[in-house]
């Protein structure tokens, strides 16, 4: 595991346990649709470091722990950290977009920022597999656009307590950081950059038939 992914995951693992145990601190920092209105916009990358239960924070940082070398690898420190810091404020802010009518909306968890680095890692190696459920093997651009799908089907119906948003923003934000980054992939993975480009499209041409 490279240095920056054990500081990540760590300083995550440090806020959430303090989230736990200290419901004022999670109240205080979690993403919160009033309080940013409100003017603490700390909470687009506050909320990204708490985690609802150690079962939710586990599922993300071994999601980012599988996934960070390979964008590591190619890009460098400093681009990864930009991709993950990145996709997770665009998972924020998306999720602004869509909830700002809802002033009771809440959400918490670096599903944006994991989303982003798994989407940039499908980019950078196409023929990666992923393991569903942790057994069936699937293609990880079958996976991202069926993602893509799921999250705008579950925003639209309020599927779980799930932030779908925050999938869907950090999923757009990898994929775009990653070409600006890297822009190799426009050649060495120039049909994934197609592939994955079309639910996005699709997301902008109909974002007002989305938006709650």
């Amino acid at each position: 595991m490279d240095i920056i992914t054990l500081i990540i995951i760590g300083i995550t693992a440090a806020i959430s346990y303090k989230g736990f145990n200290d419901r004022d601190f999670f109240d205080k920092y979690k993403f919160n649709i009033s309080a940013i209105k409100r003017g603490e916009k700390i909470r687009f990358l506050s909320a990204g470091f708490l985690h609802a239960d150690m079962m939710h924070l586990i599922f993300n940082m071994l999601t980012l722990y599988f996934f960070a070398n390979y964008i590591i690898f190619h890009l460098g420190r400093i681009n990864f950290v930009i991709i993950y810091l990145g996709s997770l404020l665009a998972g924020n802010l998306i999720t602004y977009y869509f909830h700002k009518n809802q002033p009771n909306y809440s959400a918490i968890g670096a599903s944006g920022a994991v989303m982003g680095i798994l989407y940039s890692a499908i980019l950078i190696n196409p023929h990666i597999t992923l393991g569903l459920f942790g057994i069936i093997p699937i293609p990880g651009f079958v996976f991202a656009i069926g993602y893509l799908v799921y999250s705008i089907y579950g925003m639209k119906n309020s599927i779980g307590n799930i932030g779908h948003t925050a999938h869907l923003g950090g999923a757009i934000a990898g994929y775009l950081l990653t070409i600006l980054l890297y822009p190799q992939v426009l050649e060495t993975s120039r049909t994934m950059v197609i592939v994955l480009a079309i639910p996005i499209i699709l997301i902008y041409v109909f974002r007002d038939k989305i938006k709650l």
